[in-house]
């Protein structure tokens, strides 16, 4: 007889849920809408705010990279603090849901130093993705970032000696493929290619994937550990501690690295000026620098701002994958990646060329792929093994 394929398994928006009445089940999907609605939001806000801010202190030569990444982190540092004063956590509303109880961790000295792994890797991915963001277009930087599962694949071959199938490893140079074609840029008589990138952002966008993948595999066996889970006592308080120990190991790279201006920084941010150094033709044609002060750089607020967005939103992803199937999480992460691109080029008017759209759009589709690969092809291998 003819053989038929197996069906594929239908992506479940939402984990499998226990039969409720149709107007929980309602609530329960306009709630996860919202999260969905809210992260994506604030993802694209904290990419702008992050770059307007890193621009207000003088973009990528000015070498105050490592200082914004760090003050980021102590804005929510101050914020988990706040949230434990006040023993609420306001965050569910956005879901249409009432605030959840958050008191301070219960957790004792030999907890925090298992937790410092994660907290190290996670401060260091965060000061890695501003510094590249820094120093290339935030589009390069996202599609460099997309490429995080090819980190994870190795990083969780080598050091944690995980295995993946066949297929995952098949979608990486679909990935690798994707972003280096977006590097392309055509000359514009002859036509050849030549690879346009930075240095500088290629290389810190590949160090955030890299601890970005090693923080997710040291989280795994940290939750792992007796009774943690419950005397961090939840999302909340987990994300909180990651944010403040982080903050505290960014400290004294952000001085080792840029102390030495850090006074001239609480200048610029205090007065929202920002001074600048350009060359002009003074007398008999010779050149001259000279400075200028420029008032309104906006620094103050996007710096806030973008400390509070990235917080947010990252506790917000965190809340959302939590309620949702693995393969929609993963749905969710790729679809995001284009919504900020795009963002982002709009805000502010970077020139997505014909090369960067079929690249980011390759490599995108290559995550998609690696991420739901296994799950579509599990029901098949059953159903062949059925048939045998």
């Amino acid at each position: 007889g003819t053989s038929r394929a197996a069906p594929l398994a239908v992506p479940r928006l939402l984990a499998e849920a226990p039969a409720e009445a149709p107007a929980a089940m309602a609530e329960g999907n306009l709630s996860l809408l919202m999260y969905f609605a809210f992260w994506y939001l604030g993802n694209s806000f904290y990419n702008i705010q992050n770059k307007t801010a890193l621009n207000a202190t003088g973009g990528k030569t000015a070498g105050y990279g490592m200082t914004v990444a760090t003050m980021q982190l102590g804005v929510g540092t101050l914020y988990s603090f706040l949230i434990w004063i006040v023993g609420y956590n306001l965050l569910p509303c956005v879901g249409f849901a009432p605030p959840t109880k958050q008191s301070p961790p219960k957790i004792s000295f030999s907890d925090l130093l298992k937790m410092m792994p994660v907290a190290f890797c996670s401060a260091a991915a965060h000061s890695s993705s501003v510094l590249a963001l820094n120093a290339g277009s935030v589009t390069f930087g996202q599609i460099v970032k997309a490429g995080e599962p090819v980190f994870a694949a190795l990083v969780g071959t080598v050091l944690y000696g995980k295995s993946f199938s066949l297929a995952k490893w098949l979608c990486l140079p679909i990935i690798i493929g994707g972003v280096v074609f977006s590097t392309f840029k055509p000359d514009k008589v002859t036509g050849a290619y030549s690879i346009e990138y930075d240095m500088t952002a290629l290389v810190m966008a590949s160090l955030a994937n890299m601890f970005a993948a090693i923080k997710g595999a040291e989280n795994g066996k940290l939750m792992k550990t007796e009774g943690l889970k419950d005397r961090i006592g939840g999302v909340g308080n987990q994300f909180a501690m990651t944010e403040v120990l982080g903050f505290l190991i960014s400290l004294p790279v952000m001085f080792l690295l840029e102390g030495a201006n850090f006074p001239t920084f609480v200048n610029m941010f205090l007065t929202d000026t920002m001074e600048k150094t350009s060359e002009v033709k003074g007398k008999r044609n010779k050149m001259e620098m000279v400075t200028s002060v420029v008032s309104g750089t906006g620094l103050q607020y996007n710096l806030i701002a973008s400390g509070m967005t990235f917080y947010l939103y990252n506790e917000l992803a965190t809340m959302t994958i939590k309620k949702t199937s693995p393969l929609a999480a993963s749905v969710a992460n790729t679809a995001k990646r284009v919504i900020v691109m795009l963002v982002s080029a709009m805000v502010f008017g970077e020139d997505l060329t014909f090369e960067k759209k079929v690249g980011a759009g390759v490599a995108i589709f290559g995550v998609f792929l690696y991420s739901v690969i296994d799950d579509v092809l599990k029901p098949k291998a059953k159903a062949e093994a059925k048939k045998a």
